[in-house]
């Protein structure tokens, strides 16, 4: 990275200049993010940019060097590994879902406070939403052209606006990049699968005396992904680390006993690879792949009790221990999604006069993932009537002699084809500004005003999916007139297909056609646009006794739109449904509501609204002498207007002080910052997720056991009558920066504090389910579980302004570089950052609803501790990197209660469990590169050097148990490149 550093630095310290340009990364404490060329390095966190200028907020920069040294596809995977940044979502995040339409989309989250409440800039503009949450694909952004990430871990929504609670990350690039240079990158996992194959571009140019620039930049990325496995506990690959790990609900909470058995391979007892008999006078019986009936091997040596319970085993969640895995699809989700992307990038530049530039930026990018979800079709409940044609012999006259005429049966269907979902985002964005300077009274002025237009258009396929009452009827097969047909004369007349469920035999074409229609699979299509006119002003009007007084102000207008249209059978038939006249009629199912597919009901909806704002932020200097040292305060306020909420308000307030005592700085800011409602949750077409093993803890009948494992639909709906949430965001710091007696040495620590009051959320399905269960009434009418028909099982869940959060802790970060070490030629650098969670309650504001504090709950995104360490060597021709990532342990739940005997009564908010910890994981990554000359170099990288597995994150259902928001779960990959410059 070259630096060119100048008398005259915009907003940004020698110090933080310096730690840039030789580390590739700092912690800058300085801000002001719009102009940037070879002679000026702004760095984000204000809006003032005075020279000189002091941010109380603090930032972290990633700096080319480093971005190069990390040698990842995507530049994403690089900037989540900073210890601040918790919960991001990218390629490995999201694999096991068919409906959230999420796969593959890469999203920073800081703090832990979700990718919602971090605030995504290029080049300090806003960049439209690659999904209807509101959040950008960083796999979107020319990526080659970046020169640094600045992190702002902190409120920012006075300087920046909505959605920068948890902090901002500031994409910037080159705008005035000439020459040529290009980059390949091919990696593969030790398990010989993800082969990923990177290609990028850029070439600039100046023209017309150097008053025209023109910059250009392409690539592509394929990424092949991970997975699926199969069925039981088999992993893509040679992965052996799956062990189906559950805690076991014994359905009991009041027996001195845990409630929750923490357990390794268990075994789901509703249902077989081929077909079990889970209920009456037959449970136990089971179905080979030749249809042949056996005797199912139940794990905890357990055996059938005939009323859908098996002894030994937990009927809280119907699981046994051990026993025939081979039915379960836990296994069967990918790790990674596939992926594949493509981009364009285009920038025109003109100096229309002296620091004063018109330009247009046009940005069009793809991308495309695939991911498996689970394997088959998993449906545990559904009855199967004795004279079914496909029916052995032996279990119909085993019904006679039981006096039955119908039973109880649980498939994983492992003869079904393997469901598939597609997505494919497609991004066009286009800007136009001007930025500059100007005179006006006597004093100097810098402008930034820019508008920009969005567009992404999202698609979203899902293939074999089955009609859920159409596998109903077609598994419901009679003999008639000597051929096997559907039993239900309507279906027959629809054009129902018989299929065998009784075994391996995959149904023929037509069946199957009727059964999971793949070109008419469930589909989603959304238009999402943004437009933003934007324009800044900073300068300096006047003096006081310290020095210049420096203003920031402006005024921003946004518009945020979109529409979805799904597929009628899904969605139901509407005036939005397109070529609904496509779909025919069929009794079976429902035409107007839609929902029927066994997963991916996407439904139809459109929204919109609108923002106006302006800000005033303003810089006073309030010391500098020799004697005292030098400080200034900060303070901004922000005023939004929302169509759909109505006025808030933003603000912060902070100052630094560089103490007399040699290069230590002391910093402070407290902030008012906001979060609009995004248009998912204001105008969320209703989305269904199926929760094919969801937990009734209700009786089939009075007294009885809980019915356990049913098959449910999951409705989420928006909420239009949301408001903003407010935040109010504390920081405080200390750093010291290259003393004359270490002149290598940095170091900082700052604490923070943020509380979160109205925040949108919902609880989950299982908690309205207990709770409702454990006599709180307000909880009953939102769901019902009608276990003899799965199609009327349904949760309703809604987002609501009901919860605060609140979070503290504390960031450190120590770098210190030597020049020469050992007389060899270069230097040595080492860069280590901490971030530390103190806590992080979460307060449902529900009554009857217990705080949570998920500090420490390595399930989810906020560790006790993450670290990242970066040891590097560079003798300007060789350089090699030793990397280390630790993740600290931690427990499930921090308000599980550890019991083995004599346990308290298990609750919905304290439920006891007989183990509550989580281990936490270290990773090593290596790397090296090599010059040829001045243009060409080589370079190679080592992740996970170790193979370290991934840490069992143990669920109550049949999903993969493992935490990717904060886990390695693909194992060591290799990678290679080279770079060319000229």
């Amino acid at each position: 990275m070259k630096v060119k550093i100048s008398t005259h630095l915009t907003g940004v310290s020698l110090a933080a200049v310096m730690a840039v340009a030789l580390t590739g990364a700092a912690h800058a404490q300085e801000t002001a993010p719009q102009q940037q060329d070879d002679a000026n390095i702004v760095v984000t966190g204000s809006r003032i940019t005075t020279s000189g200028f002091n941010a109380p907020t603090p930032t972290q920069v990633i700096g080319e060097e480093q971005i190069a040294n990390n040698a990842q596809p995507n530049i994403f995977n690089t900037i989540a590994q900073l210890p601040s940044l918790q919960g991001s979502t990218g390629a490995a995040t999201g694999t096991f879902s068919t409906s959230s339409g999420q796969q593959g989309l890469s999203s920073f989250s800081l703090r832990g406070l979700g990718a919602i409440r971090t605030l995504t800039l290029l080049d300090g503009q806003r960049v439209v939403a690659a999904n209807v949450t509101g959040v950008p694909d960083i796999s979107m952004f020319p990526q080659l052209l970046v020169k640094r990430v600045d992190v702002v871990t902190g409120g920012a929504s006075a300087s920046y606006g909505s959605d920068a609670v948890g902090g901002v990350v500031n994409f910037i690039t080159d705008t005035r990049f000439t020459g040529f240079k290009a980059n390949i990158l091919g990696s593969i996992t030790k398990y010989g699968d993800d082969e990923t194959g990177l290609a990028q571009a850029a070439w600039g140019k100046s023209f017309a005396d150097d008053r025209l620039h023109v910059v250009l930049s392409g690539e592509y990325d394929h990424e092949g992904g991970v997975g699926p496995g199969d069925f039981g506990t088999d992993l893509a690959g040679s992965r052996n680390w799956y062990r189906a790990t559950t805690l076991l609900n014994t359905g009991q909470a009041n027996n001195g006993s845990p409630q929750l058995v923490y357990s390794d391979y268990a075994q789901p007892y509703q249902y077989a690879r081929y077909g079990l008999i889970n209920n009456g006078p037959l449970q136990g019986i089971a179905f080979d792949a030749n249809g042949t009936p056996y005797n199912f091997r139940y794990g905890s040596n357990g055996q059938p009790l005939g009323t859908g319970r098996v002894s030994n085993c937990y009927p809280g969640n119907s699981f046994c221990v051990g026993g025939d895995l081979s039915g379960a699809p836990g296994s069967g989700a990918s790790l990674k999604s596939s992926l594949e992307r493509v981009n364009g990038y285009g920038r025109i530049g003109y100096d229309f006069a002296d620091n004063n530039e018109a330009y247009v930026t046009v940005n069009v990018a793809e991308v495309k993932t695939h991911n498996q979800p689970s394997p088959g079709y998993n449906r545990p409940n559904m009855v199967v009537q004795c004279s079914n044609a496909f029916l052995p012999q032996l279990i119909k006259d085993r019904c006679a002699t039981a006096g039955i005429t119908e039973f109880n049966f649980g498939s994983s269907n492992a003869s079904f084809p393997d469901p598939q979902v597609y997505t494919d985002r497609k991004q066009y964005r286009f800007v136009g500004g001007l930025k500059g300077s100007f005179g006006a009274a006597g004093t100097d002025w810098n402008y930034d005003a820019y508008y920009e237009h969005g567009i992404t258009i999202s698609d979203i396929k899902v293939r074999d999916i089955v009609l859920g009452n159409r596998y109903l009827a077609a598994s419901d097969a009679i003999t008639l007139n000597g051929a096997v047909v559907c039993r239900d004369p309507v279906a027959r007349a629809n054009g129902c297909v018989p299929i065998n469920v009784f075994g391996n035999f995959a149904p023929s074409a037509s069946a199957l056609a009727y059964v999971a229609p793949h070109d008419n699979g469930p589909f989603q299509h959304t238009k999402l646009t943004q437009d933003v006119a934007s324009a800044n002003f900073s300068g300096n009007p006047f003096e006081n006794w310290a020095g210049p007084v420096s203003v920031a102000f402006g005024g921003e207008y946004r518009r945020e739109f979109y529409r979805v249209n799904a597929d009628p059978y899904g969605a139901g038939v509407s005036a939005l449904s397109p070529n609904s006249a496509d779909y025919p009629a069929d009794p079976l199912l429902n035409s107007q509501l839609g929902s029927n597919w066994a997963a991916g009901n996407y439904k139809n909806g459109r929204g919109k609204y609108e923002v106006y704002e302006g800000f005033l932020e303003v810089d006073i200097p309030l010391i500098n002498s020799d004697a005292m040292g030098r400080a200034n305060l900060n303070a901004a306020g922000r005023g939004t207007h929302y169509s759909t909420s109505g006025t808030v308000w933003a603000w912060k307030i902070g100052a630094t002080w560089d103490t007399p005592i040699e290069g230590v700085r002391l910093r402070g800011v407290t902030s008012r910052d906001v979060r609009a409602p995004n248009l998912s949750e204001l105008f969320a077409a209703p989305t269904v997720t199926t929760l094919p093993n969801f937990t009734n803890p209700f009786p089939r009948f009075p007294g009885g056991p809980a019915i356990g494992g049913v098959s449910a639909f999951q409705n989420t709906v928006g909420n239009p009558n949301l408001r903003p949430e407010i935040a109010r965001n504390t920081e405080l710091g200390i750093v010291l920066s290259r003393p004359s007696w270490a002149p290598g040495l940095s170091l900082s620590f700052d604490y923070y504090d943020i509380k979160l009051k109205g925040v949108v959320s919902t609880l989950s399905a299982d908690q309205i389910v207990r709770f409702c269960f454990e006599g709180n009434q307000a909880f009953c009418g939102g769901f019902s579980l009608d276990n003899q028909n799965q199609q009327l099982n349904y949760i309703n869940v809604q987002p609501f302004n009901l919860a605060s959060w609140k979070t503290s802790g504390f960031d450190i970060e120590a770098s210190y570089q030597w020049q020469q070490p050992l007389g060899l030629p270069g230097s040595f650098t080492v860069r280590a950052l901490g971030t530390h969670v103190r806590k992080f309650i979460v307060k449902a504001g529900i009554a009857g609803v217990a705080d949570i504090d998920n500090a420490g709950a390595n399930t989810g995104a906020t560790p006790d501790w993450k670290w990242l360490a970066i040891q590097t060597y560079d003798s300007g021709k060789f350089s090699f990197t030793v990397q280390e990532r630790w993740i600290s342990d931690g427990v499930f739940n921090n308000n599980y209660v550890v019991c083995q005997t004599g346990c308290p009564a298990s609750t919905g908010n304290h439920q006891t469990v007989s183990y509550n910890k989580m281990k936490g994981a270290f990773y090593v990554d290596l790397g090296a590169s090599f010059k040829f000359g001045d243009n060409i170099s080589i370079y190679g990288k080592v992740d996970n050097l170790f193979d370290k597995d991934p840490v069992a994150s143990p669920q109550t259902n049949t999903g993969l148990d493992i935490n990717p928001a904060l886990y390695d779960t693909l194992g060591r990959i290799y990678r290679i490149g080279a770079r060319l410059n000229f």
